[in-house]
């Protein structure tokens, strides 16, 4: 049997082909440090505050805007309103998305926006313990200046207020304002439309408790949070270029697999898998939501995020444990049914934890998991014990890696008793071997990192004050390295149609014939992609 490129490649060309890839991985560092802006932009916004009044419900005007021709009555402050005596109910916080004499983009993929409120300390009317805001909600688009809004979302919406007063609640300190928590108020899978309007009420109803009790709101403010267009233009590209170059090496891998005399094992199926996987989150769809508004392409987009971590993570635990199994054992799914049912099972409940807020949002872009006690602890529980379960994984892997390198090294016992030539060989096999077993932890070790602070930067606004920012370069980076790593893997492990040692004379190959017996006796009829794969799982057979 030929063995796989990785064994019969000469030393040269390997390091040829690893500086290659190490530049390539580079450069995809390169390209969002240098050439792609940050992944996302925040934006400030100040709610006017628009009155409401019955003569403007006759002329039938459903939307407010804050300035522009068709702008709506205004009001300074809330003393202006009493003076007025407008009615709380009558006044309309309108934002309107971007700011003048700007326009939103579909290279902006998404858009969340998040809401503080500037609440002002009275003692006449402080804030409850555990007061609960009711925002009435509408959000509207429109794709010229001159064209009429068309309602997009309506929602009544819960949000619980978490405020801290630094100075004595005394009448010296009057005025001055709370220290609140920011709020989740809003997330959109898409960027369809050119103008977005937003008007918020506050509605009082005192028989009801209805917004009593959360002391005096003096101003709405809205961060609103999009991907950066310069950023997903570089992103589409790389994905448009790296997806072919994985589909012809995921196909060329396949088509030498087949070629085989003998079926597939295991660890070729699998490095095969993972190949589909990798072409699955390569494919680059989201050119698609350039031109269609799409709501579902973030989660579509963590769908398949999530599948491909599974298959990887499945992968490692595989890769590792053909080079521990007996012969017996091996070459079987079933027997990892302790190791990949937790991270199919893990990968169950992100899916799980995912529709239940963006799957939500699909329908109500308001809804926020957050915006409850219990779907915050939850949430943030998830987060914890999700970056829990990533770093004892990788202990785990670091472990698996260890009992491979030291079943392998056992194996050099019957090293000393060959020739030089031929246990240079074997010597330079296990070598080869160690450094991708070292590639693969590194490569585990920056996936682990990645999800976490992705986990972590998904809710970096329920963190308090913390905020975790990850660059264009961090992002690009660890997406080079997936795609790299996968094609190393198919053409490493790819049947190699050279056979070593067959340029020795057949006097030569005579004389090992004693060497190869401790080494290949008992794997004579052991199928698999390399010498070093049929050395650690000789032992049963024996």
């Amino acid at each position: 049997m030929a063995g796989a490129i990785i064994e019969n490649m000469s030393t040269k060309k390997l390091v040829i082909v690893g500086v290659i890839l190490l530049l390539f991985q580079a450069f995809s560092f390169m390209v969002g440090g240098l050439i792609a802006p940050s992944p996302t932009t925040a934006v400030h916004y100040l709610a006017t505050k628009c009155v409401d009044t019955v003569k403007t419900h006759h002329k039938g005007s459903k939307w407010f805007m804050p300035w522009g021709p068709d702008q709506c009555s205004k009001i300074r402050d809330f003393d202006e309103a009493t003076a007025k005596r407008i009615e709380a109910n009558n006044i309309v916080f309108a934002v309107h998305i971007p700011l003048p004499n700007r326009e939103m983009s579909a290279w902006f993929q998404f858009m969340l926006v998040i809401l503080q409120l500037d609440i002002a300390f009275k003692m006449q009317n402080p804030i409850d313990d555990g007061a609960l805001v009711t925002l009435d909600v509408g959000l509207a688009y429109r794709d010229s200046t001159l064209s009429e809004w068309t309602e997009m979302a309506h929602s009544i919406e819960h949000r619980k207020l978490s405020c801290n007063f630094t100075a004595t609640k005394t009448s010296e300190n009057e005025g001055r304002y709370y220290d609140c928590d920011l709020l989740p108020f809003m997330e959109v899978g898409s960027v369809a439309h050119k103008y977005y309007l937003l008007n918020i009420r506050l509605p009082v109803n005192e028989r009801k408790k209805v917004n009593i009790g959360i002391g005096e709101i003096k101003d709405i403010r809205l961060v609103g949070i999009h991907q950066n267009g310069g950023f997903t233009k570089v992103w589409f590209a790389m994905k448009t270029f790296l997806t072919p170059s994985i589909l012809i090496i995921m196909i060329w891998y396949w088509k030498r697999i087949t070629q085989m005399t003998r079926p597939p094992v295991l660890l070729e199926k699998v490095i095969f898998a993972l190949g589909i996987s990798m072409t699955f989150i390569n494919i680059p769809v989201e050119w698609f939501s350039v031109g269609f508004d799409w709501t579902w392409m973030l989660l579509f987009g963590d769908i398949r995020q999530g599948i491909f971590y599974a298959m990887l993570l499945s992968f490692w635990i595989i890769f590792c444990g053909e080079h521990l199994m007996d012969q017996t054992e091996r070459n079987r799914f079933s027997v990892y049914w302790k190791q990949v049912g937790p991270i199919v099972f893990g990968s169950f409940c992100l899916f799980i934890f995912d529709m239940c807020e963006r799957g939500v949002q699909l329908k109500n872009p308001f809804y926020s998991i957050w915006a409850s006690d219990v779907g915050t602890e939850l949430a943030m529980a998830f987060i914890i014990v999700a970056g829990i379960c990533a770093c004892l994984y990788f202990l785990f892997l670091c472990f698996m890696v260890f009992q491979v390198f030291r079943n392998v090294s056992g194996k050099r016992s019957s090293l000393p008793a060959m020739t030089k030539a031929r246990r240079l060989h074997y010597e330079g096999l296990i070598f080869r071997f160690k450094f991708l077993m070292l590639v693969t932890l590194a490569c585990a070790a920056m996936t682990v990192i990645f999800f976490i602070i992705s986990q972590v930067n998904e809710g970096h606004w329920h963190w308090g004050g913390y905020t975790v920012q990850v660059n264009s370069a961090f992002f690009t980076g660890i997406y080079g390295m997936w795609n790299l790593y996968v094609f190393a893997l198919m053409f490493l492990y790819a049947p190699s149609h050279k056979r070593y040692g067959g340029e020795q004379s057949s006097a030569d190959q005579g004389g090992n014939s004693g060497e190869d017996i401790q080494l290949t006796t008992t794997i004579t009829h052991v199928d698999g992609p390399t010498e070093l794969y049929k050395m650690t799982g000789k032992e049963a057979q024996e």
